[in-house]
């Protein structure tokens, strides 16, 4: 592979353009995987959570359409989420020219410990957040109002709790770049710690939907702890850089 400072602007772009391809085949695959297990996947994970509240939630399907629609949503996000760490390794391999000898040996501790966090913050939020919300809306209100939820407002609201929950997690990776590149320290973050914990209860508010303060407070002490984490993985960044 030709270095960094060998590379110039077209090889860039063709090396970006092949990255972009072999993630695409990678949810491509992915989405192969999701649609063989379709059926399994819909009734026993992405709608099971509505059945299982208390009281059951109704989903509705109001387009003919509908239906169609909402599996091939799941097919593709499905398969971008099972190629997740392939997308992470294009990536990291597209900048990897740009790294020093060195760093490059960290490739598959960077895709393993990135995926890791994404995976973890979906998990996170489908079995403790997206049951948690589900519980409050259903028993929230009169009782004469029966709730009927749209499919797609249903997908809509799983898909954004799930997806931000799993990049949010992503808060430790981000830190150990920001601190490679010289913009993070330890001492930054634990002056700051206060205000990060303001943050932190904004951005939880903004992930998690509605006024459901029991799933604000379930994602904000894990992000507590992942903030501990980061001034860690920060600190050992550091001391790995000198």
């Amino acid at each position: 592979m030709a270095s960094d400072s060998d590379m110039g602007f077209l090889d860039h772009l063709e090396e970006l353009r092949w990255r972009i391809i072999k993630s695409l085949v990678g949810v491509v695959i992915g989405s192969v995987v999701v649609g063989f297990f379709i059926d399994w996947i819909m009734n026993s994970i992405i709608f099971a959570p509505a059945a299982q509240s208390n009281p059951p939630l109704s989903i509705i399907n109001l387009r003919p359409y509908g239906q169609f629609i909402i599996y091939m949503e799941v097919i593709l996000i499905g398969g971008a989420v099972l190629s997740v760490p392939n997308i992470i390794y294009q990536i990291w391999k597209f900048v990897e020219p740009a790294l020093k000898e060195n760093e490059r040996k960290y490739v598959t501790g960077v895709v393993v410990f990135t995926s890791l966090c994404f995976l973890s913050g979906v998990v996170f939020s489908y079995f403790l957040l997206l049951p948690a919300a589900l519980g409050f809306f259903a028993n929230f209100g009169s009782t004469i109002i029966e709730n009927k939820i749209s499919a797609d407002e249903y997908m809509s609201f799983v898909i954004s709790l799930v997806i931000a929950s799993g990049l949010v997690f992503e808060l430790p990776m981000l830190s150990f770049f920001l601190s490679k590149i010289g913009i993070l320290k330890p001492s930054f973050m634990r002056k700051y710690r206060r205000h990060a914990l303001v943050a932190i209860l904004l951005i939880a508010g903004i992930v998690t939907p509605g006024p459901d303060i029991t799933s604000q407070v379930m994602l904000g002490i894990p992000l507590v702890g992942l903030y501990e984490l980061s001034i860690l993985i920060c600190k050992y960044s550091q001391k790995k850089t000198q």
